[in-house]
């Protein structure tokens, strides 16, 4: 048995642990403050940091991040003299924040470093300090080392992946999630719950991976439907939370899987939310790897997945039956939309299949899927 570990420098978890970041940039007072639309939605970071004598140059972010987002930032932040980073929002507002945060200390362009349609080329240089707030309950961005970019003229979304890209400080603080819309909820929700069955499942999973996905998706099945139907149930959103950044430890030391490489197509080239999809693409995704697992003779995959119906249902005699129909009653219960709603069209599903299956998510699946086979899987979400 071998693995590595990719951690932050430091995490806390905890109502109010986000009034700590000054901690996390200790010596710097020009950091770039990356929030999302509303800049003064959380203003007592902002204080804490302003009473630190910290100056914040603030860069919004509107939608998932594109290169040309990155590359603006960057130039931004060396025109203000930034030293450090803070990111203060979801997932998109994280990964640029982890950008930037990487390419301050490295230089060239996002091209350089980007995976699939850039160079590839890995960081050598250490990251500018990087302080990561998450506003929602979902990608556990504050402790993976990469950051998504969508390419649009390729049709893409690629990551700059590295350990420097993992954040000196991730304060995770659930009170910030509170208020947050249902629908949003809903796919954040989603996002967190994918995220602890594919590494669960995944061909790298290792105990301590195990250790995490066990632990969460229990509190996030039984969490995610209450966050839905009232925002202010504040133990509901801790959990969420907590689900959240254990799913981000999770895929960052065990990977995904098939539901995130095809999410990741699919985003490239519509205008869809990662979480929506990943919701729609996860029962598909689990009924056909088990059914691949047993014709080709894979214990060890076909035992996973029996055990992801006792973890979803708290059932000891539950299996993967009952692990599909847990995950289609929560999508169907959340109102998650189907692809269609996003524009996709039987007509499309061939060439998303071929840009899943380069995706660099697929490389965890636990079993080979053919063309056809992810096919099937997008036909079935549709």
């Amino acid at each position: 048995m071998t693995f590595d570990l990719f951690l932050p420098r430091h995490v806390r978890f905890g109502p109010g642990v986000s009034l700590a970041a000054p901690e996390g940039i200790r010596g710097i007072r020009r950091v770039l403050l990356v929030t999302g639309r509303d800049a003064g939605r959380h203003p007592r970071v902002q204080e804490a940091l302003q009473q630190a004598g910290v100056y914040c140059f603030i860069v919004r972010v509107f939608r998932e991040p594109t290169v040309d987002d990155a590359r603006e930032a960057v130039r931004a932040a060396r025109e203000e003299g930034c030293q450090g980073v803070v990111a203060l929002g979801g997932g998109s507002v994280l990964d640029l924040g982890k950008a930037v945060a990487g390419l301050l200390g490295n230089p060239g362009d996002p091209m350089d470093y980007l995976e699939v349609v850039g160079l590839g080329r890995p960081m050598e240089r250490p990251a500018v300090p990087l302080v990561a707030i998450p506003t929602t309950a979902g990608t556990g961005s504050e402790v993976t080392r990469n950051a998504v970019l969508a390419v649009p003229e390729a049709r893409v979304k690629a990551s700059l992946r590295s350990p420097f890209l993992l954040p000196a400080m991730a304060l995770v603080d659930p009170d910030l999630t509170e208020g947050v819309p249902p629908e949003v909820t809903a796919w954040c929700g989603m996002d967190a719950l994918v995220q602890l069955v594919e590494p669960f499942t995944s061909a790298r999973a290792h105990p301590f991976t195990d250790a995490l996905c066990r632990e969460a998706i229990p509190r996030a099945v039984e969490a995610l439907p209450r966050a839905f139907r009232d925002g202010s149930d504040r133990e509901a959103r801790q959990e969420m939370a907590l689900a959240s950044l254990f799913g981000g430890l999770a895929l960052a030391n065990g990977g995904l899987g098939a539901a995130h490489g095809l999410a990741a197509a699919i985003g490239g080239g519509f205008s869809a939310p990662h979480g929506a999809l990943c919701a729609r693409l996860i029962w598909p995704v689990v009924r056909i790897n088990h059914r691949k697992a047993r014709e080709v003779g894979d214990r060890r995959t076909e035992q996973r997945y029996r055990d992801l119906g006792r973890l979803l249902t708290g059932n000891p005699q539950a299996g993967v039956q009952e692990a599909v129909t847990v995950l289609q009653g929560l999508v169907d219960t959340l109102g998650i939309p189907r692809l269609g709603a996003w524009g996709v069209r039987d007509s499309d599903l061939d060439a998303l299949a071929q840009a899943g299956s380069r995706a660099g998510s697929m490389k965890a699946n636990p079993v080979s899927l053919s063309l056809e086979d992810l096919r099937e899987i997008l036909a079935q979400a549709l």
